[in-house]
């Protein structure tokens, strides 16, 4: 079974950086249209980028500006470079493919949390 692991989470003052990873290692990652998502407790689990496989990238409007979505098909891995960071960007971060554009999801694996707080 794939499993995605996603890396970079931390603990981050308001206003500071993260850069999360995700590799994805199946053999047609360069084809497909990949997303980070995020997911508070109680809540669903909500898209924040994504990146289809020509870079075109698109940002929910809550971290537009300060969020940036990239992609290296060679170590196939996304990432997601997190600036500007606020109180409420703290959430668990999932990679997996972008759901308007790709129909079979990949595993969603355990997630990387990330916690803004002073």
């Amino acid at each position: 079974q794939v499993q995605v692991v996603v890396s970079g989470g931390g603990l981050v003052q308001p206003g500071g950086s993260l850069r999360l990873s995700c590799a994805v290692p199946v053999s047609d990652f360069r084809w497909m249209h990949l997303a980070w998502y995020r997911q508070t407790p109680g809540n669903q689990r909500d898209l924040s980028a994504g990146i289809t496989n020509a870079d075109y990238t698109d940002y929910a409007a809550s971290v537009q500006g300060r969020f940036t979505i990239s992609r290296d098909d060679a170590k196939n891995t996304v990432y997601l470079q997190m600036n500007s960071l606020k109180l409420e960007d703290t959430a668990v971060y999932y990679c997996n493919v972008d759901s308007r554009r790709w129909t079979t999801s990949l595993p969603w694996g355990q997630g990387t949390q990330v916690t803004v707080s002073s």
